[in-house]
């Protein structure tokens, strides 16, 4: 008997086992939950397909794990070992396995070559705020209808890609100036028709922020230029209530949101790798030289893991330091 002892209905193969798992873990979770863990899953059916599920051992487990760190990333290595536990642990309540062989599992280190360190630059995720400037004028003059109101709205929010497409007119208070973030924009295959509006990524991404008097101005503006278009539109328009929605009256794809951010980028020629989720970085660096405290903007983010909150503050925070650094250095040339 190996060490993880296993009852008389164990003889199921690994790969059964592992589709009834999935097969329950959709009652539990989102469908973006589930396809998450489906590429990761694949990993365990391919090496251990055939076998019992009785013989998977700790050893088998730490193992096969040691060699995919080979490959993949620790982010990735993460995500496998997340489902594997997910699958054992259910295993065990079903009574098929007496003992987990995730458990004591040790995450094996990746060591890091000196290409991996010079890679690691978080100043090229984000813009500083003369680039900020650039940006936005560009996007002003060759953007199209609301791809310049969209990029305001990541900036001056923080706001998640999902979150800015999700936002309907009943989200905004014009009187107290706020958004409510209570829902997020899926659509894997980026068919305008076939999107679904699931609950944010944690409770705590469920929040109300206050926003600038001029965002406010611009979504008025918005409001008013939609209204128009709706009337010309009357006979194809399907009202849904969303603010970035098309002519036709279903919100902006995802995929077409960030590839207007691409067009311009590569206006800009900046050697930046910027992505939607940049003007997320963005907004905390902002919020950072504004004197923001780590609590004001984990629950500004809807983090709901201070330790996330605290590693990106980190990270920035030695970009705002240098600034900081540099313009005292500068007030204070002439002193010495």
């Amino acid at each position: 008997m190996h060490d993880n002892q296993y009852t008389e209905d164990s003889n199921i193969t690994f790969s059964n086992f592992a589709y009834q798992w999935l097969d329950y873990y959709k009652t539990q979770v989102k469908i973006s939950s589930v396809r998450a863990r489906k590429r990761p899953l694949e990993h365990f059916i391919n090496e251990w397909g055939k076998l019992a599920l009785k013989d998977i051992t700790k050893h088998m487990y730490q193992s096969y794990l040691n060699n995919l760190n080979k490959k993949y990333s620790y982010n990735y290595l993460d995500s496998i070992h997340t489902t594997g536990s997910l699958l054992f642990k259910y295993a065990i309540n079903q009574e098929l396995l007496s003992l987990n062989p995730t458990e004591n599992f040790v995450m094996p280190k990746k060591r890091k070559t000196v290409e991996d360190l010079e890679s690691i630059n978080i100043k090229k995720k984000f813009f500083e705020l003369d680039e900020l400037k650039e940006y936005l004028n560009i996007v002003d003059m060759y953007g199209k209808d609301f791809d310049y109101l969209a990029s305001i709205t990541l900036i001056y929010t923080g706001l998640r890609a999902g979150e800015l497409l999700a936002l309907k007119w009943s989200d905004i208070n014009f009187e107290e100036n706020t958004i409510r973030i209570t829902k997020t924009y899926y659509n894997p295959n980026n068919n305008y028709k076939e999107f679904e509006l699931l609950t944010p990524k944690s409770e705590k991404s469920i929040r109300t922020i206050h926003i600038d008097d001029r965002l406010i101005k611009l979504l008025k503006q918005h409001k008013i230029e939609q209204e128009e278009m709706k009337n010309k539109q009357k006979f194809i328009y399907k009202d849904m209530n969303f603010i970035f929605a098309e002519n036709t009256g279903y919100p902006r794809v995802y995929r077409k949101l960030a590839s207007r951010l691409e067009k311009v980028i590569k206006i800009m020629d900046t050697d930046k790798t910027i992505t939607l989720h940049s003007f997320r970085h963005t907004h905390t660096t902002l919020l950072i030289e504004a004197g923001a405290g780590i609590k004001e903007i984990q629950d500004r983010l809807g983090h709901a893991d201070i330790n996330t909150t605290m590693n990106i503050y980190a990270h920035l925070t030695k970009s705002v330091e240098k600034k900081t650094s540099d313009k005292f250095k500068q007030l204070t040339r002439d002193l010495l």
